[in-house]
């Protein structure tokens, strides 16, 4: 199939060729002719499947053929990260640069002052790419107004949950007019995913990649038993044997990401680390480092599981796993990307093996474990988190054990 063959305007097929997309990939063949129609699409699929063409390619077409008659914002795309704004928004401007028509994209997120964003807006915006809370911020502010939009797109909608955004999409939903367009993509379909989903859509044109071989991400899953105090050691030692050029490694708190950083610097490689308490202006000037390769390592917690994009990145490293099971996709989902293949390598401590075990059925796919000389896990550690895991009610499965403030409010009960 080729983008002439989905009905796009001329115009998008001489933008598309310019950017230099050769072929749609299976969720643009899939949502863009039932878009182009007007139609509700539901779209699952995975990270680096194509998505944001799939929705941006039939907003521009009807921007297009509505030229000389628009009022206000035409389209709203709802993301869950600044840094997934970013990306979403420069993808859809590329392709606006090379049209005949004159569409203004902005961007929108938290984290940095609103006065530029309003600025930005002054004059109004065909196109809108917005984390929710900063939408709203803007709304209040009178700085733009959604009262007519004509398409709605939630992306990454699962992860818009995740993080709590629930309620502040319900008073969007209310800002905007009932008769509109909804395309919804989400990588997973939690139930609370569905109910949305349900509620939101008139009649969705389901658009789902398949999961056969030929659209999964060329990505060479690794599991490597390893105690934990030995995970850095290990990591230099694969660093070393493979001479990675770029690695993503993933762990799981700020104070984590900051000790393998500065372990790793002291080794002599080149390591940044990328956490939830950087400035947009920290992160953007990190991912730029990263992007141009002048570091070999970013250490980063889960806020960058999605919206980063890094072109040709080989591999990713769970160096902590995810405490959810759907984060795992996401995370592995930076390397393999556009066709390219790459490598995921997850480091799996004997206290660890049950969740791993979790994140496999929730995906479907085993991954053989390996050990490899002079890290394998001691006989000792394996034989602790057997005794653990043996009166374990939850089998050590992580979101299953108590936190910390469910603890604290059952001692509270049992001294009141």
């Amino acid at each position: 199939m080729s983008f002439a063959s989905l009905g796009l305007a001329p115009a998008l097929l001489d933008a598309v060729a310019a950017i230099g997309y050769d072929t749609p990939t299976a969720i643009q063949s899939a949502a863009i002719p039932a878009a182009l129609k007007g139609r509700d699409v539901l779209g699952a699929a995975q990270t680096g499947s194509g998505k944001t063409a799939a929705f941006a390619l039939p907003m521009l077409h009807a921007l297009l053929a509505r030229h000389g008659t628009r009022r206000g914002v035409h389209g709203l795309v709802l993301v869950p990260t600044r840094e997934l704004a970013a990306q979403v928004g420069d993808a859809i401007r590329a392709l606006v640069q090379h049209l005949p028509s004159t569409i203004k994209v902005s961007i929108a997120f938290g984290g940095v002052s609103i006065n530029p964003q309003m600025m930005a807006l002054r004059g109004g915006t065909d196109i809108i790419v917005a984390t929710p809370g900063r939408l709203l911020d803007l709304a209040r502010h009178n700085a733009v107004k959604l009262d007519g939009v004509a398409t709605l797109v939630l992306d990454e909608a699962d992860k818009l949950l995740d993080m709590g955004f629930a309620d502040e999409i319900a008073e969007i939903l209310a800002l905007l007019p009932a008769k509109r367009q909804n395309l919804f993509f989400s990588a997973t379909f939690p139930s609370a995913v569905q109910s949305l989903a349900t509620s939101l859509l008139h009649d969705p044109e389901r658009a789902q990649v398949d999961n056969e071989a030929a659209h999964e991400p060329d990505i060479a899953q690794r599991a490597i038993e390893v105690d934990g105090p030995r995970r850095l050691q290990l990591l230099r030692h694969l660093l070393k044997e493979h001479g990675w050029r770029q690695v993503l490694v993933f762990v799981a708190t700020k104070y984590a990401s900051e000790h393998v950083a500065d372990k790793l610097r002291r080794n002599g490689i080149a390591a940044e680390t990328f956490h939830g308490d950087f400035s947009q202006g920290a992160r953007s000037e990190v991912l730029a480092d990263f992007k141009a390769g002048r570091m070999t390592v970013l250490v980063a917690t889960d806020v960058a599981a999605r919206g980063i994009d890094i072109a040709q990145l080989p591999v990713v490293v769970n160096y902590d796993l995810p405490r959810a099971a759907a984060d795992y996709t996401h995370r592995i989902g930076r390397t393999g990307r556009a066709g390219a293949s790459g490598t995921a390598v997850s480091f799996i401590t004997p206290d660890a093996e049950a969740h791993f075990r979790l994140i496999e059925k929730r995906q479907g796919k085993r991954v053989p474990r390996e050990r490899i000389a002079g890290f394998e896990p001691s006989e000792e550690a394996v034989a602790a988190a057997a005794t653990s895991l043996a009166g374990d009610p939850n089998g050590g499965v992580k979101g299953k054990r108590k936190s910390k403030k469910d603890k604290l409010r059952e001692a509270t009960a049992k001294q009141s």
